[in-house]
């Protein structure tokens, strides 16, 4: 529930200054989205969405309503809806499905907490993470992205090293070949966990990661920038 103190107009017009590779795609609050999408040439996504296609959910917005907005992404299953607001897997996985029938490009969050990294289970932890959202109708999607957040990492000011980075990435391709479809075995896997202008070169180089999802530091647009340009390849 957060806007750039610049306000929306002024950000997003710094953002659309940045050319080549990198792929932007900005989530805000349920209530702009529509109004952003029609400004905007960049890619919009939606924080969340319901589990339901439609009905009597009070206060649960649709996957189709986020369509019919401008939003071509969703976000699902992100470590505070999981943490603050009790969703299981099996809610995430329902969430997943619906967004994939709706037409939307769903961004499926995962990580371990603290807990479960010093016990030694996180590849166990992710697996059955995604062993969970198999059922969700996967071959109709066009598209899937899965950005790991390791739960222990995000505003906390900790991240996880290139190589711890690049360890859980490996054993996450392995959870995706495994238990989803050949088609998207190849997902592109994101790292969000306190992701900076100093870290984003050693995740960029290291980490495996193909792109991040950014928090906090992107609601100022000269620092998003700046981790916008460390993302730029020669």
């Amino acid at each position: 529930m957060n806007l750039p103190p610049e306000g929306i107009e002024p950000y997003l017009k710094a953002l659309e200054v940045l050319g080549g590779e990198v792929r932007i795609v900005v989530a805000p609050p349920f209530p702009y989205l529509r109004d952003i999408a029609s400004k905007t040439r960049l890619t919009v996504a939606a924080q969340n969405c319901s589990d339901q296609e439609k009905g009597a959910f009070t206060g649960e917005v649709a996957a189709s309503m986020i369509r019919d907005c401008g939003a071509s992404f969703v976000i699902i299953g992100h470590s505070e809806r999981r943490t603050l607001y009790g969703e299981t897997d099996a809610m995430v996985a329902r969430k997943l499905a619906v967004a994939i029938a709706a037409g939307l490009v769903p961004v499926l969050c995962i990580g371990e907490d603290l807990h479960t990294r010093e016990a030694g289970h996180v590849a166990s932890f992710l697996a059955g993470q995604i062993r969970a959202t198999a059922a969700a109708n996967l071959d109709a999607a066009k598209e899937i992205v899965i950005a790991y957040e390791p739960i222990w990492a995000i505003g906390t000011g900790k991240n996880a090293t290139g190589l711890m980075c690049a360890e859980t990435i490996a054993d996450t391709r392995s959870a995706l070949e495994r238990f989803w479809p050949r088609r998207h075995a190849n997902a592109p896997i994101l790292y969000g966990g306190s992701v900076t202008v100093d870290n984003i070169q050693e995740l960029e180089t290291s980490g495996d990661v193909d792109g991040f999802l950014v928090g906090g530091a992107s609601l100022d647009s000269a620092r998003f920038l700046s981790i916008l340009r460390g993302m730029q390849r020669p």
